[in-house]
């Protein structure tokens, strides 16, 4: 529990995170979290001493069955970037995104959450009804800030999930970008 404390003061110390997620909140939209790279760059970032970089997108996801358009998505995206112009925004309602994975219909956010490809990157937050912060991490957070990047339990059980896992890992190239963080292959083996 501490580690999530950290996370989320980290969080709230940072004016531009917290503009981002200011601007998603006031969209109201259900189930709504920022996650992936917005917080596991940050971590990662905090634990190598190196200050802000850029990200390639900031993913937002939400959960909505009624309108599972990528119109719509579109639309969202549309209306972040009039709040915090420049942005680099992807926003996907999980209520459709278990078709273009594969799998089951997710039942939630935190059920889409829980299938990403990595333990490190299934993690989101969102400012709560009381204007706090509150941090979503299926898998908890402890790969996270250990830096061990594995595959979730429901990636590595899908067909050709570690095929797409090790390809994803290559492509990303984190252990390089961050010296300290171990990539776990097949068979527990750590690359970087």
């Amino acid at each position: 529990m501490k580690f999530e404390r950290d996370i989320l003061q980290m969080i709230e110390k940072d004016s531009w995170m917290m503009n981002i997620l200011k601007a998603t909140a006031e969209l109201d939209l259900p189930d709504c979290w920022v996650c992936a790279g917005f917080i596991r760059n940050k971590v990662w970032n905090h634990l190598h001493d190196r200050g802000w970089e850029p990200l390639n997108d900031i993913d937002v996801v939400y959960y909505d069955p009624r309108d599972v358009t990528e119109e719509t998505e579109r639309k969202i995206e549309i209306q972040l970037l009039k709040a915090v112009p420049g942005a680099p925004w992807s926003v996907k309602n999980q209520a459709r995104m278990h078709e273009v994975n594969g799998d089951e219909p997710y039942a939630s956010t935190a059920d889409a959450i829980s299938k990403f490809p990595e333990t490190a990157t299934g993690v989101a937050v969102r400012i709560n009804g009381e204007h706090g912060l509150q941090l979503l991490a299926p898998w908890g957070v402890k790969d996270l800030v250990t830096m061990e990047v594995r595959p979730t339990p429901h990636f590595e059980g899908k067909p050709h999930g570690y095929t797409v896992y090790e390809k994803r890992m290559q492509e990303k190239g984190w252990n390089i970008k961050w010296p300290m963080v171990k990539v776990f292959s097949r068979g527990g083996t750590v690359n970087g």
